[in-house]
């Protein structure tokens, strides 16, 4: 399938490592141009180069923290100058930190929605009033399977993210006879080093060796089996395609089956 991504700008943040890097890759391969940004100048310029001698295509990296408004408008800036436009964002995050409600202070809140939901809301402020001019866009945000079934000891992460649903989902609605597709794709468990950082928690709590980390994830997802970053990527790459003019307004696991509802 042709996904028709060979004229095509995307933008995806958090992309040095981890699923931001493997969604940059589905898409460098699919001949888009990247602007691939990180607050790690050194991984995110290596990540970078590596993108571009693998596939041959145009891939600029910008340093910057999408938790302030100022980095926000240095990526997009840097797009436009270098890139002449973005028809494709994809927003990520990396996750707050783990623990239950009373372990968390208001500056640890605060953190929490500056990145996980002002970086998304303001990315998209940035890049929609070029979209609906084109009359053309995609926004695929990747949130997580805690906005369909909370995980334990993830309260910021279950509260923002759940946040960052309903903005999309209404934002689908408000741009969508423009030509402009928003929607979210929910990593479940997946093979990324902030999966090890989890993984470690459950273990010291459940009394679990190291080697065992991932037991409990493992018994509970029906494929008995972590995912891996390309797997979510794949599906960010489609919904990013021209082949996707008419989905919208999703949020789409990709999880295993972990989420045990109907819908």
């Amino acid at each position: 399938m042709d996904l028709g991504m060979k004229d095509r700008v995307a933008l995806v943040a958090a992309s040095s490592k981890g699923l931001g890097y493997a969604v940059a890759e589905a898409l460098a391969a699919e001949g888009a141009a990247l602007l691939m940004c990180a607050r790690g100048e050194a991984a995110l310029r290596e990540s970078a180069g590596a993108l571009r001698q693998k596939y041959g295509g145009t891939v600029i990296d910008v340093a910057a923290d999408l938790t302030e408004p100022t980095g926000v408008e240095r990526v997009v800036r840097a797009a436009r100058d270098q890139l002449g436009r973005v028809d494709i964002l994809v927003t990520n995050t990396g996750g707050p930190p783990p623990g239950r409600f009373e372990t968390h202070t208001p500056a640890t809140w605060d953190q929490a929605v500056r990145q996980n939901l002002f970086s998304v809301t303001n990315l998209a402020r940035a890049v929609l009033p070029g979209m609906r001019e084109r009359r053309w866009g995609r926004i695929v945000n990747i949130t997580s399977i805690a906005v369909k079934q909370p995980v334990d000891d993830l309260i910021l992460s279950n509260s923002v993210r759940a946040a960052v649903t309903g903005f999309a989902r209404t934002l689908a609605n408000e741009v969508a006879a423009d030509g402009i597709t928003v929607n979210n794709v929910m990593p479940g468990y997946t093979r990324t080093e902030r999966l090890e950082e989890l993984a470690g928690r459950v273990a010291e709590r459940k009394g679990l060796p190291h080697e065992r980390r991932y037991d409990v994830w493992n018994d509970e997802i029906p494929m008995r089996r972590l995912g891996e970053p390309h797997e979510l990527a794949a599906l960010v790459a489609f919904l990013a395609s021209a082949q996707a003019s008419y989905i919208t307004g999703q949020s789409i696991a990709v999880d295993g089956g972990w989420i045990r509802s109907l819908l």
